[in-house]
């Protein structure tokens, strides 16, 4: 009976063990995602790039997927050239599977002209995938977002 209460606490000791490692991984994914969100609003593309596996794949619409940490520097640094940005996304979903997780979510982008004129809003839904580097941060690996807009 001893050993049995022993294995039954042993096994809810893992167990919570587990759940929490879990719930680490999910906070330590969301502060991923804030903080590529705190630089897109600081037009900083190095620390969003920073963010991104050397081998990351960027999926932007009405664009070909372009590869690598350089390509998504380049890509936000177009951006932060041309307009003042505020995004403002969060995830819904973020689930982890040992080293590879997804965080599904919803963003609001503005985008203001540098040189004048009015602002463009765009709301999105978007995908993030991410694996656990050997120092156990998080990096994405995969990005793809889309309008929430019907087309015309």
């Amino acid at each position: 009976m001893i050993l049995s209460g022993l294995l039954v606490l042993t096994g809810f000791s893992r167990n919570t063990t587990a759940q929490t490692q879990l719930q680490k991984d999910k906070e330590a994914i969301t502060a991923v995602s804030s903080a590529r969100a705190k630089a897109f609003n600081e037009g900083n593309a190095e620390v969003i790039a920073s963010h991104f596996t050397e081998d990351a794949i960027l999926m932007a619409p009405g664009k070909p997927a372009s590869s690598g940490k350089e390509a998504v520097r380049t890509y936000y640094q177009a951006i932060f050239d041309e307009y003042k940005t505020e995004l403002d996304s969060y995830y819904e979903e973020v689930e982890v599977s040992g080293d590879l997780a997804y965080g599904r979510g919803e963003a609001v982008v503005r985008l203001t002209p540098h040189k004048g004129g009015s602002s463009t809003v765009a709301k999105s839904k978007y995908l993030n995938i991410l694996r656990r580097q050997p120092d156990g941060s998080w990096k994405t690996t995969h990005d793809i977002w889309n309008s929430n807009d019907a087309l015309p």
